[in-house]
């Protein structure tokens, strides 16, 4: 089983690089987030596979961390998320930000990747409930937050205070993050105002 290739890039289409590998070129499907992260064509890259067989096929699927390949083994175990889905919801959000989209239960974020309509989207956030990849494939401001809010899912003024800051220029990471330090410290009850406000000074440290 390959499990991380390593060698020089040799070309790219729209969804896949050809890895050269001692002579030997792999063709490895990726998100636009990885193909976008790659060197250029002769450059060295590293990338993390998984391999799926299927009795017509086998494809090799490309991920620019360990994080990224974990969440797109979880995205997989939805219904009606295959691979490619997978890869489209992987281009569009880091494994941070997906963390706390399922976290904050926002369908709506899911929903911007091609392929994934509202129902879709409903399912991706509701069968994810609480689930994270292992430890050390995302990110301890989100962690933070699985942590603080029990089994990942945010109570309303919680999600509306990281709605606020996101608002402002952060990126859902950030202010998922800020939000949660501030939640372990005043517990979830805090009123939206307070947790904006003092969510606003995490951010400024």
């Amino acid at each position: 089983m390959i499990g991380k290739l390593k060698g020089l890039v040799d070309s790219f289409s729209d969804d896949s690089v050809l890895i050269d590998c001692g002579g030997v070129c792999y063709e490895v499907f990726c998100s636009g987030r990885t193909l976008q992260s790659l060197p250029r064509v002769g450059e060295g890259a590293v990338v993390f596979i998984e391999t799926i067989v299927r009795e017509d096929f086998i494809k090799l699927y490309g991920f620019g961390s360990e994080a990224e390949k974990s969440w797109f083994n979880l995205l997989t175990t939805v219904q009606g998320v295959g691979a490619r889905v997978a890869l489209s919801i992987l281009s569009i959000m880091s494994p941070s930000e997906l963390s706390s989209a399922v976290a904050l239960q926002d369908k709506g974020m899911i929903g911007r990747a091609n392929g994934v309509g509202p129902k879709l989207a409903l399912r991706v956030v509701t069968e994810l409930k609480g689930k994270v990849p292992a430890i050390g494939a995302v990110d301890a401001g989100t962690l933070g937050l699985q942590t603080a809010l029990g089994e990942g899912v945010a109570s309303s003024n919680v999600a509306d205070a990281v709605s606020a800051l996101t608002n402002l220029g952060y990126s859902s990471a950030q202010a998922s993050a800020a939000v949660a330090r501030v939640v372990a410290r005043e517990g979830d009850s805090t009123p939206t105002e307070k947790l904006i406000r003092l969510g606003l000074r995490e951010l400024s440290v």
